[in-house]
């Protein structure tokens, strides 16, 4: 039953009221240099801002043998955070509605040379419309939304009439295993909202993804006498033109492909870091290859791992030098599999009818060639899983820059959405 005009037009104007208080929230988040291995500090004030808002709070750390035992889970590493999830739950007087995760994740990637930011990346600038500052758009507005909409209804006296768990996630930039380990610990429900930075629309289709190394050893030698050596460094860039016919190989897959078959490039293959060499003149004895490479929906990440390992195999015995000296593969973090969103789910339903009385559009869905936690809930949960949020632009790179009034368009239709997927009682 769609909402009563009255009480949407309550909502939006309490939107409105609360969105000061909400950007300075995101700009608190924004603050937190919250990196890979680094989110405990920002974990424990979302712990704390959970429990001011009376939530019942849980605190958990990632079950290693849980996750390595699940289909879905991804390879841990040295690097892999030990931050913990925390996670705050509404409960109703009485359970009236449909229940719903809020997810958010807090990890941020790193911000690179400082001098490359037109502001410095952990202190977030407004400019106009758009908020700067690393992790504002990807994810730390969403991540304030999701406490926003809830507060919007609050302000007017009302809370959902249904359960409602609100999840704040680590390892979403790496691995994946927090919204992962969210589900082992039993988190369930009817829906789950996650609003990335996505530009006000609904992804239909997500690639899956996989973290992978390669270490090539080489010959030393003085560079005088290098002709007697064998360069490691040289023998890796070989290896990736292996790599990137299997980039291309798997591009030229896409016909018949719904959601992909249309786009120009759809798999993407990212040497993200290379390192190697110990002294500028000498041959260097080692070369090591971090990259990243995506796979599309219902290829399995072993199934795609195992053909990386037959193709840098096959390659290396043409090679006259890798051919006694074989690469090492080897997956550090991603090994996750994508999901397409079926269409015609009621969820789906009352987000397309909360965009349009909060934006005057329709709602547009569209692919994305990354990762996503709703991965999660699409596949092992099989629920209506909705990745929608702001409109965003350089995530990942420089000047990182979240549009406002787009976040306030996306928290006004999220606050819409659990009010009618929930449904509202009064604040007890």
């Amino acid at each position: 039953m769609a909402l009563d005009p009255a009480l949407r037009d309550r909502i939006v104007a309490s939107v409105e009221a609360g969105f000061a208080e909400q950007v300075a929230y995101t700009q608190a988040l924004m603050r937190f240099r919250s990196v890979r291995g680094e989110e405990q500090a920002i974990q424990d004030f979302v712990f704390r801002a959970f429990r001011d808002r009376g939530l019942a709070t849980d605190r958990f750390l990632m079950d290693r043998a849980a996750i390595e035992a699940h289909p879905g889970g991804s390879k841990f590493s040295a690097e892999h955070s030990e931050a913990p999830i925390v996670v705050g739950i509404h409960r109703p007087r009485e359970e009236t509605g449909r229940s719903l995760i809020l997810q958010a994740h807090v990890d941020v990637v790193p911000a690179g040379p400082d001098d490359m930011w037109t502001h410095p990346a952990f202190e977030p600038t407004i400019e106009g419309d758009w908020l700067y500052g690393r992790g504002g758009a990807d994810m730390k507005a969403g991540h304030a939304a999701n406490l926003a909409c809830l507060d919007a209804l609050r302000r007017i006296g009302l809370q959902p009439a249904a359960t409602v768990t609100v999840q704040s996630v680590v390892e979403e930039e790496s691995t994946g295993n927090g919204a992962l380990m969210t589900h082992l610990r039993g988190y369930k429900a009817d829906a789950v909202l996650i609003p990335e930075p996505e530009d006000e629309k609904l992804v239909r289709a997500n690639t899956g993804v996989l973290w992978f190394e390669i270490e090539v050893r080489g010959m030393p030698v003085h560079v005088r006498e290098m002709g007697t050596g064998q360069n490691a460094i040289d023998a890796a860039y070989r290896v990736v033109g292996a790599l990137r016919e299997i980039e291309a190989r798997w591009n030229a897959d896409k016909a018949g492909r719904p959601h992909f078959e249309t786009e120009d490039h759809p798999i993407n293959l990212n040497i993200g870091k290379i390192e190697g060499g110990d002294w500028a003149s000498s041959v260097p004895a080692w070369c090591r290859l971090s990259c990243r490479i995506s796979v599309y929906p219902g290829t399995s990440a072993d199934a795609a791992a195992r053909e990386i390992e037959d193709a840098v195999r096959a390659f290396s015995r043409k090679d006259s030098f890798l051919a006694n000296n074989p690469p090492r593969v080897s997956f550090n973090g991603f090994f996750a599999e994508g999901y397409v969103l079926e269409e015609g789910s009621e969820a789906e339903a009352v987000l397309g009818g909360a965009h349009k009385a909060a934006t005057g559009r329709e709602l547009e869905s569209f692919m994305t060639a990354g990762y996503l936690d709703t991965r999660v809930y699409a596949l092992y949960d099989r629920i209506p899983a909705l990745c929608y949020g702001p409109t965003s632009r350089n995530i990942h790179g420089f000047d990182e820059a979240v549009s406002l009034s787009s976040l306030k368009r996306i928290t006004t239709t999220m606050a819409l959405f659990v009010a009618e997927w929930c449904g509202v009682e009064p604040v007890a």
